[in-house]
């Protein structure tokens, strides 16, 4: 049995912690594209001396490339940013952008490419476009269970990397927007104000008291899974990883000495299951922890007793507990031992032979003299090259041979020894070198979209039955698409049938997250579906994409549907665009977060522009009514309640377990049509979720107006442009 501790290292003084403490690789981002940008990454320079340090110690770096690019980000700067990182050595980067994923295929082919927790890649659909496109490993989110992660390993060859301790987010990661939307900072730009460590009060929306005080009711507690070591390693996990990249290096030299421990015994003795010790629960509450730890999802799917509720208040021996851990792991030199042979003989050059870790090198000094006075001792010799004290090195053995009359001053030894140890570094660390040679990629060009001229067609997305039938009376709607929580997919196949008979096209929305038993359920219901006269499925999440393919192409690529992929599989750049197409996606969806000068840059060829709608926050496997209400096995629309006053829309949807926080406003670009129509999409989508039929019909008669006359600047008396205007950084 085999397996890797990694851990986060948001600077190199915590990776030099983490590396002495026994962790076997690190994860680490550079000045550019990681997900936490107010870390205290490296510069480009430290980061290429991390690597080697890395390296020289036998251990493993990774470099977190895990947020979205736009398109200048990506075809001018990424590939010339990663070169001389990629020529040291770098062991693999860590990924969330389909743009990214296949550039590096593209201009890195043999740089291991980890796909990140962000990429919410839930299944085994997933799990093996991945190992087909070539990906090394996939981080896996946090919400999967222990079977789960068993079905995936089963289905792949793709080495598995999950969180053993540290924060968890309440969404989905990669799936939040929740801080860029509300805030203005993105967390898939590595910027995350983390407003879900915030108190929330809730109630129902036809209630107007809140029930109780205000709680963390978004925020869970760390996890901690010494206990369940043995059952992750069953279920096929290979890299156990901590996070925690804005942590101190005491907190992470601390926790990873203590899992350490346990993951040696467990691999000494494959079977066992070690009893944690009160001492060592004690110090990780001490390092840090929110009211107590929680053990995640392996073995649940969500509950009250995983979030907080309350705010986390400091422990008293965490002061004693930092202490203990900066004097045992923090500015310590790591060493390598080594085999040394050396010969000094009167009238020959002074020789050392070294060998570490299996690779031998030679240096040659000074020639050394006869002595006038008194010869070199074994003794002395043995005393100057043994001086390590700041060296990466130490003598396992060192064999010392010499005539016993010559001389060498002790400076010149010294200068031998550092040249021998500098040599047996660059040797070591030249293992892992390799040589960029720029391929034959063309540079990205921004295509034109191909649409007629004239307004593009209009499709609207329903959750109620309300709102379906102001829709169908809408003659300039040309889509239909069908939230899945609409009804059963009978009922739905029944809608299907009213749309197609308006005349206009039929879509259906498959869940917003979609997991292993969410895939169990008759693939007769999709086809039922397709028969029914739907011809165009959205796809919100990458497993529904790659299921429904498998599903509908796998057989009669002709009778097949369209796939669409929603905004939340994100294509912020052309390279992502294409990514998404090889994976299956006829229709694309504008990424939100993009402004419009960024989407002009971007493209729209093939993309629908969402212009209405309120947008979703949070997708999140927890759930709002259980944790205060318990529990109820049927959806109800609650409001969340901020500090400030917002209201926040949350539905349970409980045939697949997961809530949605909407936001407080809807999305409307009815004031900016001119600008939106100057882009050219392929189509405009509205979104109705929380809209009651009243509302609908509203929105409905102020899009066809801003439809007929752009420059009319009609808008809602309530809305918001989204990142239309702003973008993110």
């Amino acid at each position: 049995m085999k397996a890797e501790l990694l851990a986060p290292a948001g600077s190199v003084e915590t990776m030099k912690a983490a590396f002495f403490a026994g962790a076997d690789a690190v994860y680490i981002g550079g000045g550019r594209f990681g997900a936490r940008a107010y870390a205290d990454n490296p510069d480009d320079g430290d980061l290429i001396g991390a690597i080697r340090y890395a390296h020289l110690h036998g251990k493993k770096l990774y470099l977190t490339v895990n947020t979205l690019l736009k398109e200048d980000e990506l075809e001018k700067d990424l590939t010339r940013w990663l070169v001389p990182f990629y020529e040291e050595g770098l062991d693999a980067v860590i990924v969330q952008d389909p743009g990214v994923l296949r550039l590096m295929r593209s201009n890195f082919p043999d740089l291991p490419v980890h796909a990140s927790t962000q990429m919410a890649m839930t299944g085994v659909c997933s799990a093996e476009k991945l190992e087909a496109l070539g990906a090394a490993r996939l981080v896996l989110p946090r919400e999967l269970s222990l079977r789960e992660i068993q079905k995936i390993h089963s289905a792949c060859g793709l080495e598995l990397e999950a969180f053993i301790h540290g924060a968890l987010c309440y969404c989905y990661s990669g799936q939040c927007l929740f801080s860029s939307i509300a805030g203005g900072r993105s967390g898939n730009r590595g910027r995350c104000a983390q407003p879900c460590r915030l108190p929330y009060s809730v109630c129902r929306e036809d209630e107007s008291h809140p029930w109780g005080k205000a709680g963390y009711l978004l925020s869970p507690k760390d996890l901690n899974t010494l206990s369940l070591l043995p059952e992750l390693l069953d279920a096929g996990v290979y890299s156990l990883k901590i996070e925690g990249r804005m942590k101190k290096p005491e907190y992470t030299a601390g926790v990873v000495s203590i899992y350490r421990k346990y993951l040696d015994r467990i691999l000494e003795n494959p079977g066992a299951n070690p009893v944690v010790s009160e001492d060592d629960e004690r110090t990780l509450l001490g390092l840090f922890n929110r009211k107590g730890f929680t053990d995640g999802y392996y073995r649940r799917h969500n509950g009250r007793e995983m979030i907080t509720l309350e705010a986390p208040d400091p422990r008293p021996e965490a002061e004693e507990c930092i202490s203990r851990m900066h004097d045992a792991y923090c500015g310590k030199i790591q060493k390598e031992n080594g085999k040394g042979f050396v010969r000094i003989e009167s009238g020959k050059p002074a020789i050392i032979e070294m060998e570490c870790r299996g690779e031998k090198v030679r240096v040659q000094g000074d020639e050394a003299q006869e002595a006038q006075a008194r010869p070199l001792s074994e003794e002395d010799i043995r005393r100057s090259l043994e001086k390590t004290k700041d060296a990466a090195f130490d003598w396992e053995k060192l064999e010392i041979a010499t005539d016993g009359h010559s001389f060498l001053p002790v400076s010149r030894l010294n200068a031998l020894r550092r040249e021998a140890f500098e040599t047996m570094e660059n040797a070591l660390c030249g293992l892992y070198k390799r040589q960029y040679t720029a391929g034959d990629r063309p540079a990205a060009t921004v295509r034109q979209p191909d649409i007629p001229e004239g307004l593009p067609p209009v499709s609207v997305c329903c959750e109620t039955r309300e709102q379906l039938e102001e829709c169908l009376h809408s003659s300039w709607i040309s889509t239909i698409y069908l939230d899945s929580h609409i009804g059963t997919p009978g009922e739905a196949a029944v809608l299907a049938g009213r749309v197609v008979q308006s005349g206009k096209h039929c879509g259906y929305i498959l869940p917003r997250m979609v997991r292993e038993a969410d895939r169990e359920c008759p693939e007769q219901d999709l086809k039922m579906l397709r028969d029914s006269g739907i011809r165009l499925f959205l796809c919100p999440n990458a497993e529904a994409l790659l299921w429904a393919g498998k599903v509908f192409r796998d057989g009669n690529p002709k009778e097949a549907p369209l796939l669409a992929a929603d905004h939340t599989l994100y294509t912020f750049s052309q390279s992502a665009c294409e990514e998404l197409k090889e994976w299956g996606a006829d229709l694309l969806t504008a990424p939100v977060e993009l402004n419009g000068r960024e989407l002009s840059a971007r493209g729209m060829r093939d993309t629908e522009l969402i212009v209405y709608g309120y947008l979703p926050m949070m997708i999140t496997a927890q759930c709002v009514l259980k944790t205060l209400r318990g529990c109820s096995k049927k959806p109800e629309k609650l409001l969340l309640k901020d500090r400030k006053g917002n209201l926040f829309p949350v539905r349970n949807y409980c045939r697949e377990c997961y809530n949605l926080i909407l936001n407080s406003l809807p999305l409307s670009l009815a004031d900016v049509m001119p600008q939106v129509l100057a882009l050219k999409p392929s189509g405009l989508r509205m979104v109705f979720s929380a809209e009651d039929r009243e509302e609908t019909r509203q929105v409905l008669d102020l899009f066809r107006e801003a439809l007929a006359h752009p420059e009319s600047g009609a808008q809602l008396q309530k809305f918001t442009r989204g990142h239309f205007k702003r973008g993110v950084e």
